[in-house]
């Protein structure tokens, strides 16, 4: 399927099955999920793996970052950063969407 085919990051999406998500990261996407933050994507993160440390993406509209972090602090997670991001893709930008990271405890 070639980029610009591609439904953009969205919400309507179904959680991921817990069995499926690296083991360091399954706690951390199962309590955004239960509280309405929708991941797409996640990662345990460190060496081998997509991403340096813990972190989730996920969709939503400019409040959806606040809800997500407010969610995780009230949950006891580590918390290390909250971003709003745009890759580019076969020279396009996709985006934005959410990223929010976490301390290595979490994985």
């Amino acid at each position: 399927m070639r980029t610009r085919d591609r439904k953009p990051w969205g919400c309507g999406m179904q959680p991921p099955p817990w069995p499926a998500l690296d083991p360091g990261i399954a706690r951390v996407v199962q309590i955004l999920w239960q509280r309405g933050v929708e991941t797409t994507e996640s990662c345990e993160g460190g060496p081998g793996h997509a991403f340096a440390q813990p972190t989730v993406r996920f969709c939503g509209e400019a409040h959806a970052g606040y809800h997500a972090v407010a969610v995780a602090l009230a949950a006891g997670l580590c918390v290390d950063e909250l971003r709003r991001c745009w890759s580019v893709t076969d020279g396009e930008l996709l985006g934005p969407y959410w990223e929010l990271t976490f301390g290595t405890q979490e994985a």
